[in-house]
């Protein structure tokens, strides 16, 4: 059957369609890994469609990953990354290029999940989530504890314990969710916005026990993240153990290695507390016996004081102190007068010297208009009225001639 087509006369399109059959209909081309690296990497937001090539050191293949397909990788292709890309070779018929129809993707060498870990990381920080100078101090006493972790498992008991043990006075809020799958991010938002609702709350723990890095792969969604640093009360996250850095570790006010360590983090220990104020108390007490000693001895040696020289001399000796006191500011006292008086005196002087009246006493007089000192014979008309003031009396004066 395709012998005959091919010795016929074909149009393009019944060509491309052809060689789409016959590429399609070899079962090794339908499910194929391909190893490579990308190039020309685009990403249309609007359609989720992925658009690449695969390429090694002597060729390459246009290859293309649907928005269906694309929606399930964990991490972020980019120029440059070495991946395995499995799936089928088609032809396109519109331009008869056939290309590599990508249903999975993963980096080839280090593992999606840790190259999608990395990714967010470094997004996250460089938009401040992880700066300590946004991180807030945890409450030293708190009054309500907000936890979120699963019901199940031993994390939710180990959290219980620590904080009934270590500081039974503070009530706890249990908030329970999901801690592993693809609902459990949801899940975990969920439970941290329901404990922010509240006014009354000083801390949350939010956390899980140990697992693969599958496991914990929900406490790295970016949403999750972001809650945690937009949290008005204070986060101590504590996933998995030791070893184990999630995002939500970064976000968080406080990490802890693991839910008991957080729940120390978030209380005091009460057997300390007391330990803490015995020693207080004691320490208090003995400066206050020192003190008291202290004092009484100094009104020993003042009794014995009075006891040798005798009341009345002592309160004579105290009375020629204050008759001395009294005697000096009395003489501290005119001297500041006379220093005033002097100083008023030199005032007074240098005023009268310059006063007008001193002036019109050696022959001088002051000529005025309507109240106004005349300096000039400008604006004086003949037949205006001066008035004249002299050292005794004033003279009103008519304007016959000006010069």
């Amino acid at each position: 059957m395709h012998t005959n087509m091919i010795k016929q006369n074909i149009t393009v399109s019944q060509l491309n369609r052809f060689l789409k059959s016959y590429i399609e209909s070899e079962p090794r081309l339908s499910n194929i890994a391909v190893v490579g690296e990308i190039s020309n990497f685009k990403h249309y937001i609007q359609t989720g469609h992925m658009y690449f090539s695969l390429k090694d050191e002597e060729s390459q293949i246009s290859a293309v990953m649907f928005n269906y397909s694309a929606a399930t990788l964990k991490f972020k292709p980019e120029n440059g990354m070495k991946v395995i890309a499995t799936g089928k070779v088609s032809v396109y018929e519109k331009n008869g290029n056939y290309q590599l129809y990508v249903s999975k993707m993963e980096p080839d060498g280090t593992g999606a999940l840790q190259i999608a870990y990395e990714q967010l990381k470094k997004k996250l920080a460089e938009e401040g989530l992880f700066d300590e100078t946004r991180k807030r101090p945890i409450p030293r006493f708190p009054q309500k504890i907000g936890v979120i972790t699963s019901p199940q498992g031993a994390a939710v008991k180990d959290i219980f314990n620590v904080l009934g043990r270590r500081y039974p006075q503070a009530e706890i809020v249990f908030c329970p969710a999901l801690v592993q799958g693809d609902t459990a991010a949801p899940s975990l938002i969920s439970a941290l916005k329901k404990l922010n609702s509240f006014d009354d709350i000083d801390t949350i723990i939010i956390g899980r026990g140990g697992g693969s890095m599958e496991d914990l792969w929900c406490f790295n969604d970016e949403n999750l993240v972001r809650e945690i640093a937009a949290s008005k009360i204070p986060v101590i996250s504590a996933v998995g153990h030791e070893t184990d850095f999630s995002l939500s570790d970064f976000a968080a006010d406080l990490r802890a290695a693991t839910p008991s360590a957080a729940a120390e983090l978030a209380v005091p220990d009460i057997i300390e507390l007391r330990e803490n104020v015995i020693s207080l108390y004691l320490r208090l007490q003995h400066l206050y016996k020192t003190y008291i000693s202290n004092e009484e001895l100094k009104i020993g040696n003042f009794s014995a004081r009075v006891s040798q020289t005798g009341i009345l001399q002592y309160i004579s000796i105290r009375e020629n102190d204050i008759n001395n006191l009294m005697i000096r500011l009395d003489f501290a006292s005119q001297r500041k007068f006379d220093e005033c008086e002097n100083q008023f005196s030199a005032l007074v002087t240098r005023l009268d010297a310059i006063s007008p009246l001193k002036t019109m006493k050696r022959g001088y007089s002051l000529a005025t208009i309507d109240d106004k000192i005349i300096k000039s014979t400008k604006g004086i008309k003949i037949g205006d009225v001066i008035n004249l003031s002299l050292s005794k009396g004033k003279l009103d004066c008519e304007v016959i001639k000006i010069d």
